[in-house]
């Protein structure tokens, strides 16, 4: 029998890198292809990968948000209440709930989330995703903004939520903005968690790293090759340092597993998922989202140089190349480490195996590497393992 690996013996070192995982709250899996999966949607099934990732050394859970069925997700459990029930049945897992600006307001929010953080002893989190799918808000009869006014609002959001949650009890939160406004609101009581709940945002446009850089605690990035997470990081850093909150950012990356005996095994899989892909559906989510980011300044928002077959995995997870053997990808991850990633967020094609197997096989290798000290030489580390994001572009 195979050695019990004990999590809190994984992860004692305060510099390790961090391990979450999406949590399959909507149907279809986590790409958007006709291939089987052995991953479902339901709330049993998610708790027991919840126990799963707790053993196997995970430490966040991300819920994903989605209010209509859209590109292969048939049917969606809502976000915040689903973290609340997986929090329920686990007792170590911290987990990230979506919220959405425009179909939440921050004062609910942040009630919601300070209550479940005293529920939870302090394992709540949010995600503030400011919004892709237009569908959404129009048939709820919400005003659909364009890019720049959809991560405006997000900003004052977060700015909403902080402020709620770390007030003076006497005087209370007061703000004026142009999309939400508080006049001495006090909330009581107050969220577990010091100074509040951790707050994480994504995207790759200049207001997603504008965010990044003046509201959030973890800036989240798509799958990207080494340049792309490389400019991410530093112009992110560069942002966040004119106002004083350079050492206030974290990275957090998104990466799609696939971690086989061989590395031809693993990269037949990456094949037959997007050969077996939902070609209607993957158009019509390509539609969308580019849709979403036609008004980005700069033409760089999410997804904007995604091509066909990056699309089948939602948040452009092949393009990380966590793909083939437990020693090649735990080498890759070390990487990641060293670019200044601090937390890497996973997915698979069959969470009712994959989850534990990545705890078992791949997190050990990557906390003896970081025993060796790896994972803090860029250059060391792009030598090592750096040319499979060039030599797999084809």
């Amino acid at each position: 029998m195979a050695e019990k690996i004990v999590p809190h013996e994984l992860n004692t070192d305060p510099d390790r890198l961090l391990f979450a995982y999406w949590v399959p709250n909507v149907s279809g899996g986590l790409v958007i292809s006709k291939i089987p999966q052995r991953t479902n949607w339901d709330l049993a099934s998610n708790i027991r990968y919840a126990l799963a990732a707790e053993q196997a050394g995970f430490e966040y859970a991300l819920t994903q948000i989605r209010f209509m069925a859209s590109y292969g997700a048939s049917h969606q459990h809502e976000s915040v209440s689903f973290s609340q029930a997986i929090l329920s049945g686990t007792s170590k897992l911290k987990l990230i709930a979506a919220l959405l600006p425009g179909l939440w307001s921050p004062t609910v929010a942040a009630k919601q989330i300070a209550s479940i953080d005293h529920y939870s002893n302090g394992r709540i989190a949010v995600n503030v995703v400011s919004g892709w799918f237009k569908g959404e808000f129009t048939a709820v009869g919400e005003w659909w903004l364009e890019h720049g006014e959809r991560y405006r609002r997000s900003n004052e959001f977060i700015r909403c939520l902080r402020g709620i949650w770390t007030a003076d009890e006497e005087t209370g939160f007061t703000f004026s903005g142009d999309f939400y406004r508080f006049r001495d609101y006090r909330l009581s009581p107050k969220p577990v968690q010091t100074p509040h709940p951790e707050i994480f945002q994504g995207g790759n446009s200049e207001d997603a790293r504008n965010n990044g850089a003046e509201v959030s605690d973890w800036y989240f990035m798509n799958g990207n090759d080494l340049d792309g997470f490389r400019d991410q990081i530093a112009d992110v850093k560069a942002r966040a340092a004119k106002v004083g909150r350079e050492k206030d950012v974290k990275f957090a990356v998104n990466g799609f597993f696939i971690v086989r005996e061989t590395e031809e095994e693993a990269w037949s899989v990456l094949h037959a998922i997007q050969k077996g892909a939902d070609e209607e559906a993957v158009n019509a989510f390509r539609d969308a989202v580019q849709q979403a980011g036609a008004s980005t300044s700069n033409k760089t928002g999410m997804w904007a140089n995604s091509k066909f077959e990056d699309l089948v995995q939602y948040n452009d997870g092949f393009k990380t190349k966590l793909i083939g053997t437990k020693e090649q990808v735990a080498e890759r991850i070390v990487l990641l480490k060293s670019l200044g990633i601090n937390l890497v967020l996973t997915a698979f094609l069959n969470y009712d195996e994959e989850i534990e197997q990545f705890g078992k096989t791949v997190l050990p290798l990557v906390r003896d590497l970081e025993k060796q000290g790896r994972g803090k030489d860029a250059a060391y580390e792009i030598e090592q393992t750096g040319d499979v994001y060039k030599k797999r572009e084809a």
